[in-house]
């Protein structure tokens, strides 16, 4: 009994206990981030151990029913009960193309892709049309029109790549972050080109609800664009040696923004990147 206790005590093992975020941060690594559109200020987190559920003062609730490794974290653009992902089963081997129907309770395969099971390390589902997902898997883009049943691959992925986004206004526009810099393709992904006139690796790209284009580059920090109009601009702090690896905006709220950091802090800002402090302290 005293076993069975012990078990049952230990956060985030087989129970909904929540734990201090500081603490999931110290036991896993995060690999995705986005707002619980329902609950404003609470995060859906994705990591190496589980899917979990993040409150603003830093309470951290698994909520997936088990302890699998969640990768290329996605939320359905419009139904807020719908979530993708990829990644690899705690017991070994790829999960394919899976999606919850219940908010990350509970997830099931849709497809294994092409040549799979799929781990999708970069994947994004356009919110101008949420059947059309994108995922890259050894080497090339997969590209699916029905939402994840079906793939076909569309090509090679690009040299060095980081991160892939989908356009919230075109069906054929993706912007990929590499190690070379920050790339475009308007033709769904066949062919690429400069998105950036600097040349220098990106660690993120993420397009918002709006038409907003966030992206980090190294030596550069956070810049954001609009997909209606040309130009970059710089945001917020100096960053150093630092670099953000995951951003998701706040759908009901643009200035809201929250990130991973490559250290694995989560950090929030409320000011559209002015300033950016620790999620879920005092």
């Amino acid at each position: 009994m005293a076993i069975m206790l012990a078990l049952v005590l230990v956060p985030g093992v087989g129970s909904a206990e929540s734990v201090p975020l500081s603490q999931l941060r110290q036991s896993t690594h995060f690999h995705g981030i986005s707002v619980d559109p329902q609950t404003p200020g609470h995060l859906y987190l994705a990591t190496h151990h589980g899917f979990y559920h993040v409150a603003p003062e830093g309470s951290a609730t698994r909520l997936s029913e088990d302890r699998n490794d969640y990768m290329g974290f996605t939320p359905h653009p419009r139904d807020v009960e719908i979530l993708y992902a990829t990644g690899h089963p705690a017991r070994g081997g790829n999960m394919g193309f899976i999606r919850s129907n219940d908010g990350g309770k509970t997830w099931r395969q849709l497809s294994k892709g092409v040549g799979g099971p799929v781990d999708f390390h970069q994947m994004d589902v356009s919110r101008a049309d949420p059947n059309q997902v994108y995922g890259v898997y050894r080497g090339n883009l997969q590209h699916s029109v029905d939402g994840g049943d079906s793939w076909n691959i569309v090509a090679r992925s690009p040299e060095g790549l980081v991160d892939i986004a989908a356009s919230a206004l075109d069906i054929n526009r993706l912007y990929a972050a590499t190690q070379q810099g920050l790339l475009r393709s308007d033709d769904g992904g066949r062919s690429w080109r400069n998105a950036h006139l600097f040349r220098q690796p990106a660690t993120l790209v993420y397009t918002g609800p709006g038409g907003s284009i966030y992206a980090f580059m190294v030596g550069r920090g956070l810049l954001r664009a609009d997909e209606s109009k040309p130009g970059w601009r710089p945001l917020g702090p100096k960053w150093g040696d630092r670099y953000l690896l995951h951003l998701a905006e706040d759908p009901n709220n643009s200035e809201h923004l929250y990130a991973i950091a490559s250290d694995g802090e989560i950090l929030v800002s409320q000011d559209a990147s002015i300033a950016w402090a620790p999620f879920g302290t005092p």
